[in-house]
């Protein structure tokens, strides 16, 4: 009988972890190129597009630059424009 007052105790303790409790205090921040005053997303507007770029010339993923998965695609398709005429 004491065997299994054990594992009761243990299977609680795993529940009480704070890992596989969710967060509290998740945040996102706002897209930066949408809203009032935005730059607009376009293929000669070279430095705008310097700045969601890695130096070695990769673009970088919307988890880091918290862009929003519409302006994401239109920045990779104006980025690739300017690769393939040579602006960057």
């Amino acid at each position: 009988m004491k065997k299994n007052n054990k594992k009761r105790n243990t299977q609680s303790n795993f529940a009480k972890l704070s890992i596989f409790q969710p967060q509290k205090y998740k945040f996102k921040k706002k897209c930066p190129l949408s809203g009032k005053g935005a730059p607009k997303v376009d293929y000669k507007n070279i430095k705008l597009l310097k700045k969601y770029i890695t130096e070695n010339g990769k673009i970088m993923p919307s988890r880091i630059t918290s862009v929003s998965q519409k302006k994401q695609r239109e920045l990779s398709l104006s980025i690739k424009r300017a690769r393939n005429l040579a602006l960057i």
